[in-house]
């Protein structure tokens, strides 16, 4: 496996969103990629939430959830196959385009076990994790307890502190994301 770690695995939590085209499918598109792919092994995934959009110019709503796997990967070569996924969905990403601006799939690597890095193009943990209701929530129900390894407080601290229930909505779960959640192993609502 290239990018493997012979023998070890570490836990880590994965964005997912999505505000263009078949938003729902779209995540259920990269789960099921991600989970076909050696060396990663979904856990659980989070319940959808549809999410006001962070961004300049008009957008569409989002649909964000969080993902937990178990990786043999390194933190790069887990990143370049969450790339990958964005690219097999549909993602371009031209150059001078518009930064937070609407996309059909956004992977984000926010949590690899506790550890930090500060590399070119990649920044673990997410460097606006603790500022980001739409990510927090669902990172919440899967991860409340975890302390973020830079700022030491659990996430779900963080999440309180964010919380804004009129711009972070849980969604009915289709029967598309349930069967994905059963898949995992792990439902929750």
């Amino acid at each position: 496996m290239i990018g493997a770690t012979p023998g070890a695995s570490v836990t880590a939590y994965l964005a997912l969103g999505s505000n263009l085209g078949e938003r729902e499918a779209l995540l259920v598109f990269a789960v099921e990629a991600l989970a076909a792919t050696p060396g990663i092994e979904v856990v659980a995934v989070s319940r959808i939430y549809e999410t006001d959009p962070v961004g300049p110019g008009p957008q569409g709503a989002y649909l964000n959830a969080v993902m937990c796997v178990e990786s043999g990967l390194e933190p790069r070569a887990l990143l370049d196959r969450m790339l990958a996924v964005e690219r097999e969905a549909g993602r371009e990403r031209p150059s001078g385009a518009l930064r937070w601006g609407p996309r059909t799939l956004d992977l984000d690597l926010l949590l690899y076990g506790d550890r930090c890095f500060d590399e070119p193009g990649l920044c673990v943990p997410h460097p606006r994790l603790h500022e980001r209701a739409f990510v927090l929530e669902p990172l919440c129900e899967l991860a409340s307890e975890t302390l973020h390894p830079r700022l030491g407080e659990p996430i779900s601290a963080w999440a309180a502190r964010q919380r804004d229930p009129s711009a972070v909505r849980p969604l009915s779960a289709s029967a598309s994301w349930k069967a994905v959640r059963r898949r995992c192993g792990k439902s929750i609502n």
